[in-house]
């Protein structure tokens, strides 16, 4: 199966319904993330998974223990194959939001947003280091028994050697010709795939491209 996982960020459902059954013989799964969660909830998650896709359930869930653990649990009948939670919510967290998630849903801890650098990272009074920032909250996420976490393609290699048989998502993926946009620490597909990359997150690339199915295959050729 292709480690693609196309990122529907759009509230029309329609659309994304569309764009999801283009590209469904050259993808692994579907992102959601809040922007189409808030238009449609659970009903549009049940619609898109119809397609017949993984759905990776992408929310960052980010509060204390006890709200998290029951926000995961809400999640249960929508068995999501991948959901998100930020690693910087801390230990208790995260071990609270992997016991609350079903069976087989692997449980994904967010290290840094790609949309961030040094000088972001100095704004909130952290170390500006992105990857000492990162390392250090996978080591976190391995020992709180979370299944993987995310991050950019330039901390994947080294998160990967920390954690053998963790799962790594990244995203902020762009082929050679494409455009950063909003991100600012970006890797090509490929080079993100040797690094470690259990799977990718791609978004406009193939969803604002004037041929998505197009795109989607020669992102995967690459591969």
């Amino acid at each position: 199966m292709s480690p693609i996982y196309v990122a529907l960020d759009t509230p029309d459902i329609e659309r994304a319904k569309a764009i999801a059954t283009r590209v469904r013989h050259h993808v692994g799964g579907i992102k959601l993330g809040l922007e189409f969660f808030m238009a449609n909830g659970r009903h549009g998650v049940h619609e898109m998974a119809d397609i017949g896709l993984p759905i990776f359930l992408d929310l960052k869930f980010h509060d204390i223990p006890n709200t998290v653990g029951k926000a995961v649990q809400a999640l249960r009948p929508l068995e999501p194959a991948i959901i998100t939670v930020h690693a910087s919510g801390g230990r208790a967290m995260l071990e609270d939001a992997k016991a609350a998630a079903p069976t087989g849903t692997k449980v994904v801890a967010v290290t840094m947003l790609t949309s961030l650098d040094a000088n972001d990272l100095t704004s909130i009074g952290l170390s500006p280091d992105p990857h000492e920032q990162v390392v250090r909250l996978a080591e976190l996420a391995k020992s709180a028994g979370v299944d993987g976490i995310v991050c950019s393609g330039e901390e994947v290699k080294a998160a990967h050697a920390a954690w053998k048989d963790g799962f790594f998502v990244v995203p902020g993926v762009r082929p050679a010709n494409g455009s950063s946009g909003d991100q600012k620490r970006v890797v090509t597909p490929r080079a993100a795939l040797d690094a470690g990359a259990s799977i990718l997150v791609i978004g406009r690339p193939i969803t604002q491209a004037e041929d998505p199915d197009l795109a989607a295959r020669e992102i995967e050729a690459t591969l």
